[in-house]
């Protein structure tokens, strides 16, 4: 059986082109989100939608150097701003690293993983790239699963990046849900 080659989809900064003025930043600032959305609403809260293990997406394995099929803890939640959605994040762990470097990964409930991430001078992230999901990718109709009945636009933007600590990774994704626009500069 032949297999296409991956190719890579995710951009290293947004097109001004196709991306608004107001959303730029939210794709670009690589503080911690959790820090931003905070700074722009009374209450923050996270919803964990699942915590298991599971295969990542192709692209998703080849930035963690998993081999097709192998699995990987993931961690899906919802970031509340106010009491609605404004971003769907995933987070991606290979098994072997859960063990010593990423060991909060387990145990942190409805606790937000930015909080913790920025917290550590020892862990390290690689640069932000985007990308525009739409109704081809399978993260899209996750986050507009987990977010019905909330109508979500034909695209929504997202942003991707890998945290190191002590040489093993985590890799984290969020889309934009068309809600964190509302939130006050």
């Amino acid at each position: 059986m032949r297999t296409r080659p991956h190719t890579e989809t995710w951009l290293k900064r947004p097109p001004r082109a196709t991306v608004s003025r107001a959303l730029r930043p939210w794709l670009t600032d690589p503080a911690s989100l959790t820090a931003r959305i905070r700074a722009r609403c009374g209450s923050f809260s996270v919803r964990v939608l699942r915590q298991c293990l599971a295969v990542p997406h192709r692209d998703e394995a080849t930035l963690l150097g998993l081999r097709r099929g192998e699995l990987a803890w993931l961690r899906e939640v919802l970031l509340i701003a106010d009491g609605v959605p404004v971003v769907f994040a995933r987070s991606l762990l290979p098994r072997a690293n859960v063990r010593g470097a990423w060991n909060l990964f387990h145990g942190m409930g409805a606790r937000p993983l930015g909080a913790a991430l920025f917290a550590d001078p020892a862990i390290s992230r690689r640069a932000l790239t985007c990308t525009c999901l739409d109704r081809r990718d399978a993260r899209y109709h996750l986050a507009s699963a987990a977010v019905a009945p909330m109508a979500m636009p034909p695209r929504v933007w997202a942003r991707r990046s890998l945290f190191r600590l002590r040489g093993r990774a985590l890799l984290v994704s969020e889309a934009f849900l068309p809600t964190i626009l509302e939130l006050p500069e």
